[in-house]
């Protein structure tokens, strides 16, 4: 019985199979000898690596530029606010705590409760009422002078008479002692040709409000602003 010879592979086998062998070869040593230190530097353009591949802490410092990124990707939660600096309008914040009780509010970080703006006194003293947006005083002045004369005097004081309407209103809120005596008003009712004044004034008996010449000594009281 006769047996089957091997036929000896042709020359292009033999070149196939060695083509098969180098190839894959080449592929493990690439899998198992490549790593990212083999990489030459800007070789590997970032399209080229995965989203989410490559984590933060393998990027140096400084590498992206604050431009790179995009809007609104990083959270507040994300910054460390001790590398912040102090924001420049609020320089003055860390003294406001002092502005709850301020004698003077010569500046408006000592605003909340302050009893004087600029030196000026803010509300009524003691003797006074507030009413109608003024501080009225309580009592008249003991010492009874012309209209001229009470007119200067509530001046120098930083006030002025009351207008006789604002007599009558205020002579309707308890404790004021409005018509115990007769009381000048600031209000003129007329003026003769030699520059005489006939001058309003509250009086206390008949209880309504008349005129008379200038030159009668009346008691009088002030009304200032609530700053003065």
């Amino acid at each position: 019985m006769k047996r089957s010879r091997l036929r000896r592979p042709s020359p292009a086998l033999l070149v196939a199979c060695l083509a098969l062998f180098v190839a894959l070869g080449g592929t493990v040593l690439a899998a198992t000898k490549i790593d990212g230190r083999t990489i030459k530097v800007k070789s590997l353009p970032g399209n080229r690596v995965a989203v989410a591949s490559l984590p933060g802490n393998r990027l140096a410092p400084g590498t992206i530029p604050g431009d790179r990124l995009a809007p609104k990707s990083i959270k507040g939660g994300q910054i460390d606010i001790t590398t912040l600096g102090q924001v420049p309008s609020a320089d003055h914040a860390t003294s406001a705590d002092s502005a709850r009780r301020a004698d003077t509010a010569t500046a408006a970080s000592h605003a909340a409760d302050a009893t004087k703006i600029n030196g000026r006194s803010v509300g009524c003293g003691e003797g006074e009422r507030e009413f109608a947006g003024a501080c009225w005083d309580l009592q008249v002045d003991p010492n009874p002078a012309n209209a001229p004369e009470a007119a200067v005097a509530c001046a120098a004081m930083g006030g002025e008479l009351p207008s006789p309407l604002e007599l009558l209103a205020f002579a309707g809120q308890a404790g004021t002692a409005v018509g115990a005596v007769d009381e000048w008003t600031g209000d003129i009712a007329e003026v003769g040709p030699s520059f005489g004044a006939t001058v309003v004034f509250f009086n206390a008996s008949a209880r309504r409000l008349e005129a008379i010449d200038d030159s009668f000594a009346k008691h009088f009281r002030c009304v200032t602003p609530l700053l003065h």
